[in-house]
């Protein structure tokens, strides 16, 4: 047989830059192979030697699209180490500000990123001349997620109020009024999403994905749970490291994460939702229900469906803690430097983001460890590069080629801040 290669140089509407490999013989999928080049980006070593209260800052430069998650992330961890927990008020500030980026980082995803591969276009600024209505809805989406960022963290783009502790400022109960008007709406744009995507077309492809996720017992995961999986896993965030590891593998500057002895596993909203559907609000359930998804969905394909979901759901649960909002006595919780480890979980957008620090006593960072949602998705793209590639295989190269930068894109990877992912080099040899 001949050999047939297809390549994509770059492909846009991911971020980050890499490059797969697909070889088929004899009409079988023997591999996929994704690559990835970027240059490594030393955060972890650029917060040894720095102080404790400098983290939350330098970890939000990390992502321009999820600083909150990086934040928060770190801001646990750190209080782990320090023997302290915020509550109340402070509490219930964090869940608003983990709303705001959930609200513009999926919308950013649905409407711009994803969106174009089921309607046939480019990218949305095409799809705009057709859909001109939803993209205007998108962007403004994006846009009420930006401002609860703006008020929470000072900033749209990597937030400065956020400290270990609680904030530098909190808001007036009459600040957050606006902002709950804007919220209304944008749950109904939400809703609106839901209803949308629903209508795509969706290629019928499921697998008996390892799903891990947080879970906490009284609410949708954001910033707080017991990491849990589809397989029974069920650990606190401190012993992360006994069941996970990360690998290296020489075609990428990527580490792989998996679960020891259990392999790939994914993280992100298809996790959540099978991980945690009871935990959604009775208006986000019913908006699942109706766009056609049963409590379980093992099609990464319709997870756009779910992110709008997703989405609907950081609308109702920033509402409620707008309405029930009660200004607290202090910004902040006090506290005292300390020697010790510190482990921190929580759910970005995108999946499961773990940190792990060592503070030595006079609160100087002497360890640092990150493990983003991309890394532990790594292989979980590749398998479902490898199980799908071989149904479509009768499709000509433009479109076989389409259908491997949509099944990446499902996943919403994030490797870099650079603006491209993929080069797709397809070996039929």
């Amino acid at each position: 047989m001949a050999r047939r290669t297809i390549k994509v140089d770059y492909l846009a509407r991911v971020e980050g830059e890499g490059g797969l490999k697909v070889v088929v013989r004899d009409g079988m999928v023997q591999s996929a192979e994704l690559s990835i080049f970027e240059p490594p980006r030393f955060f972890e070593a650029f917060l040894r030697g720095r102080s404790f209260a400098e983290a939350p800052d330098i970890t939000a430069r990390i992502c321009g699209i999820c600083p909150v998650a990086y934040q928060m992330s770190c801001v646990y961890a750190m209080e782990d180490a320090l023997g302290i927990r915020v509550g109340g008020a402070l509490r219930d500030l964090r869940r608003l500000l983990y709303c705001g980026e959930w609200i513009e980082s999926h919308c950013l995803h649905v409407y711009m990123l994803h969106a174009p591969d089921f309607l046939g276009y480019d990218g949305a600024i095409d799809m705009a001349r057709e859909h001109g209505d939803a993209v205007r809805r998108g962007l403004e989406l994006k846009k009420i997620g930006n401002e609860i960022l703006a008020l929470l963290g000072g900033r749209e783009i990597h937030p400065i109020n956020v400290r270990v502790g609680g904030f530098y400022r909190v808001p007036h109960r009459r600040e957050l009024a606006p902002l709950a008007e804007r919220l209304k709406w944008a749950r109904q744009a939400a809703l609106d999403t839901v209803r949308w995507v629903a209508g795509f077309e969706f290629p019928d492809r499921t697998r008996d994905y390892n799903f891990v996720a947080l879970r906490h017992p009284d609410e949708y995961p954001f910033n707080e749970g017991h990491i849990v999986s589809s397989q029974g896993l069920d650990i606190a965030a401190r012993d992360y490291d006994d069941h996970f590891e990360e690998h290296h593998v020489a075609r990428s500057t990527a580490l792989h994460s998996r679960l020891r002895g259990a392999g790939n596993y994914l993280v992100g909203p298809l996790a959540r939702y099978n991980l945690n559907f009871e935990r959604l609000s009775p208006l986000a359930q019913q908006a699942a229900r109706e766009a056609g998804l049963a409590p379980s969905c093992r099609n990464p394909y319709r997870s756009i469906i779910v992110r709008a979901v997703e989405m609907v759901y950081a609308c109702d649960e920033a509402l409620r803690i707008i309405d029930a909002y009660q200004e607290p006595e202090s910004p902040a919780v006090p506290l005292t430097p300390r020697a010790g480890f510190g482990f921190g979980a929580t759910e970005a957008p995108r999946g499961l983001l773990y940190h792990r620090y060592r503070l030595n006593a006079d609160g100087i960072i002497a360890e640092a460890r990150i493990v983003p949602p991309t890394s532990q998705n790594q292989g979980s793209i590749e398998e479902d590069l490898a199980s799908y590639i071989g149904d479509f295989l009768d499709l000509p190269d433009e479109a076989l080629q389409h259908r491997c930068e949509q099944t990446v894109r499902n996943y919403d990877p994030c490797i870099s801040c650079a603006a491209h992912f993929l080069r797709l080099d397809m070996d039929r040899g």
